[in-house]
């Protein structure tokens, strides 16, 4: 036989999205949040808000120019050191939201998760995308304040 031949590993397919999340999808494939829905409340501080993160934005799926995708969360996870299995659904670089599997597997119903990748932080959001939506708020129900250290 030839001189050892093996294909490289094909990256494992990426975990099914919620229900929920794929009507969205279908409704608009991302883009930016609307004013009265571009916050998560949190009961502890992040390096963001002492009572809140922003979602000004939802990746879409497929390539647009300029933008980042549902799509790159493989790269993008590896890139900023953040846990897997997650699926990306905003954020900068620096801080995520995402699906989180770890706990559900990559079959099960996964929770939302907020990822600080500067400071090696998470947090709890949601404990599905459902209710991360349906808790979606205005930010500037908010106060405004520094950021906390």
């Amino acid at each position: 036989m030839g001189g050892g031949f093996f294909p490289p590993p094909h990256p494992s397919p990426p975990p099914p999205l919620p229900a929920s999340l794929l009507d969205l999808l279908r409704a608009q494939n991302g883009g930016e949040s609307t004013a009265d829905r571009d916050a998560f409340p949190t009961d502890q501080p992040t390096s963001w808000s002492a009572d809140h993160v922003p979602f000004d934005h939802l990746m879409g799926i497929g390539d647009h120019e300029h933008t980042v995708s549902l799509l790159d969360s493989p790269y993008l996870v590896e890139e900023w050191g953040l846990p897997s299995p997650v699926v990306l659904l905003s954020g900068d670089g620096h801080c995520w939201i995402a699906l989180d599997y770890r706990a559900s597997g990559r079959h099960g119903e996964p929770s939302v998760t907020w990822f600080d990748a500067d400071r090696n932080e998470e947090l709890a959001l949601a404990p599905d995308f459902r209710s991360f939506v349906e808790g979606l708020t205005s930010a500037s129900d908010f106060e405004s304040e520094d950021i906390p250290d």
